[in-house]
């Protein structure tokens, strides 16, 4: 994660840093200090480097005191043993912001006739997006019909669409919405995580704007009686249900990733796996086989890794943060399934589809 981006001598002084230990110091892009991974990491922490100037050497020093749980940095930097600034960060102030990345270097090339002309529309991004638009159209029209093609289109749309509002929300550059055929899509960011958090809300907003899509889609059913728009909140609903199974790298692998690898103790773990294990029972309950299968899988899968969360480079969430993105994430399963429990309640057998998959 970044703890410190400022101006420091008229150039970006950066600390990168995660919570077993590690971190890197950079001025103006330069590596100039680095602290190794230990067992344990203290509070008082002193960065000592030395910068050259127009007007000679300088010797600085960065004192940090560094709380990991709850977090709070503050740090003051020395010039020649002078003081010349200081600050501090919370986890809001982490939160708000997203690594610095350095820009590509653009290389020029010279147009040589059509040939290369082609070869720059191609690499466009906007020509890719279309391409993939069209084979993925082309893909599901295939497979079903175009009818049926158009409205997965549109369900993968709105659903990236909420992860690039959410990437936006922090600040984050987007390079737009990409189709892929029979994968689904991917809404691409060009910016590193800071935080938890910022995975947690950007994992969940897919899935939430996919939730809003179906419960518009089942109002205008109860409102028109158009089977359209029944099947637009069945099929909806189903897609985003399956992408908030506890199974990397889908929404929701992330999502429990981000609560898990948060948990500093055993208690906490243990009241995270009674959890799953209560909706794999509920899953079972409800004759939801391929549910709970997958539940299982996943959260096994993410909670073997759980030894290596001080690795990781993202501020965990604090015991509010876990238990809020928790509640947000059940929320939003029990909508969808309640969704499709609805639907298939009507006796069509169309509209009991999704529930028959899920059953499968």
């Amino acid at each position: 994660m970044e703890l410190i981006n400022e101006k420091f001598l008229n150039e970006d002084l950066r600390l990168e840093a995660n919570m077993a230990g590690w971190q890197q110091l950079y001025w103006n892009n330069q590596l100039v200090s680095v602290r190794n991974a230990s067992a344990e990491t203290p509070e008082n922490i002193v960065h000592e480097f030395e910068l050259q100037s127009p007007q000679g050497s300088v010797r600085c020093k960065l004192n940090l005191q560094l709380r990991w749980n709850p977090f709070q940095l503050d740090y003051y930097i020395t010039a020649n043993d002078q003081d010349v600034q200081a600050g501090s960060r919370a986890p809001q102030d982490l939160a708000s912001s997203t690594p610095q990345q350095e820009m590509p270097v653009r290389r020029q090339f010279s147009v040589m006739g059509l040939a290369s002309l082609g070869l720059k529309l191609l690499k466009s991004a906007k020509a890719v997006k279309v391409l993939l638009a069209g084979a993925s159209l082309a893909a599901y029209s295939w497979l079903f019909s175009i009818q049926f093609a158009l409205l997965i289109i549109l369900c993968l749309v709105v659903h990236e669409y909420g992860h690039i509002r959410a990437m936006k929300y922090f600040g984050m550059k987007t390079k737009g919405i990409y189709l892929i055929p029979f994968v689904g899509g991917a809404a691409i960011g060009e910016n590193n995580l800071n935080t938890r958090w910022q995975n947690v809300v950007i994992s969940i907003m897919g899935p939430v704007f996919g939730t809003a899509l179906s419960v518009i889609a089942l109002l205008l059913y109860g409102i028109t009686g158009m089977p359209i728009f029944a099947g637009v909140a069945g099929v909806n609903a189903l897609l985003n249900l399956f992408n908030l199974l506890p199974i990397l790298p889908l929404d929701g692998g992330h999502i429990l990733k981000a609560i898990t690898f948060s948990m500093h103790s055993l208690a906490g773990l243990t009241l995270c796996i009674g959890g799953i294990l209560l909706g794999v029972v509920i899953s079972y309950s409800f004759g939801l086989a391929l549910l709970w299968f997958l539940l299982l899988i996943g959260s096994i899968e993410i909670l073997l890794e759980w030894r290596q969360r001080q690795n990781s480079s993202l501020l965990p969430l604090d015991l509010y943060g876990q238990v809020f993105s928790a509640v947000w994430y059940l929320i939003t399963i029990a909508i969808l399934v309640g969704i499709i429990f609805y639907l298939a309640s009507s006796g069509d057998p169309a509209l009991s589809l999704p529930l028959e998959v899920l059953k499968s």
